[in-house]
């Protein structure tokens, strides 16, 4: 047997299904299978149940996953140790981004960050995820990420999470200039009880600003009329500007407001608040690299005003 079949066995069994596995691997799925068949017929058991319409754990299967793992973390802690004797740093990061905070990657700049560690690091490859806030806080528990920027939903982080806020501003109800909510041309909030009847463009379920809108509509008493839903802030403010909902976003530049010819309200009572944050896990990182990666993102990427 050889590290890869160990290591293929071990992600086929946390995802329950070969081609997630292989998807996470970026393998063919027949070469994952094949391998894992191969570490199967020189131990002489079958280690997954591949009978039901998810992939199981056989008995053998359980008492051989957890040292497996010890075999694989075994293996990473070798090549560290020799790569800290040389000063360098390799291997891969992890880091999740959910949409919220992609779009906002212009008021940290995240781009130029990742390009100057990568021209100090080379051999240390970077992969980003797109996600929603909720699949990265349980990834980042089982190990999948070593550390995420989410959207937040809840005042307190998750147990075994630590953040650190890189965003934090207002949300507004973004109309167009026609909508019925502009009593009058000096407006410039909206009391969250008066969206309970509209139709309402969001980001989707998963993401911390849809965490918040739900909540808050939840403790107000009413669900919230979801028209549409988009990843991208900018793309809800595009639909709100065509007339057809209210959209609920982050507080948006001036010149992008004046550009889809939109006008922003804050909602009130409750005031509600976006926030973007870096998480990663509590006990930190597994890798040199991945505490590397996370040090220099805690340093460079604040909320501004704050840094």
């Amino acid at each position: 047997m050889d590290i890869r079949q160990l290591r293929y066995f071990v992600t086929v069994a946390e995802e329950a299904n070969f081609t997630r596995a292989a998807a996470r691997l970026h393998l063919a799925q027949p070469g994952v299978s094949a391998q894992v068949r191969q570490l199967e017929k020189e131990l002489g058991h079958q280690l997954l149940d591949r009978s039901g319409r998810s992939v199981t754990l056989t008995e053998v299967g359980e008492a051989v996953l957890p040292y497996a793992r010890a075999a694989i973390s075994a293996v990473e802690a070798v090549r560290q140790t020799a790569d800290e004797f040389t000063g360098l740093l390799r291997g891969q990061v992890t880091l999740g981004l959910v949409a919220g905070a992609a779009a906002a990657a212009h008021e940290f700049d995240l781009a130029t960050v990742l390009a100057r560690f990568h021209v100090d690091h080379p051999q240390v490859e970077i992969a980003l995820t797109e996600e929603t806030s909720e699949w990265m806080l349980t990834a980042l528990r089982r190990g999948e990420l070593d550390m995420a920027m989410i959207g937040l939903a809840d005042a307190e982080p998750p147990p075994g999470i630590s953040l650190q806020d890189l965003v934090d501003e207002p949300l507004v109800a973004a109309v167009a200039p026609d909508d019925p909510a502009l009593t009058s041309p000096d407006r410039t909030n909206i009391p969250l009880a008066e969206l309970r009847d509209r139709p309402l463009i969001s980001l989707p379920r998963g993401t911390g600003i849809r965490g918040v809108l739900d909540h808050a509509c939840a403790q107000a008493g009413f669900q919230p009329r979801i028209a549409f839903e988009a990843a991208a802030p900018l793309f809800l403010a595009q639909l709100a500007a065509r007339g057809l909902g209210v959209a609920v976003v982050p507080a948006l530049p001036a010149d992008t407001v004046s550009a889809f010819g939109l006008r922003t309200l804050e909602i009130t009572e409750p005031r509600l608040r976006g926030r973007v944050a870096l998480a990663w896990r509590t006990d930190g990182p597994t890798s040199p690299a991945a505490t590397v990666v996370l040090e220099l993102l805690r340093t460079t990427l604040t909320v501004p005003g704050t840094g």
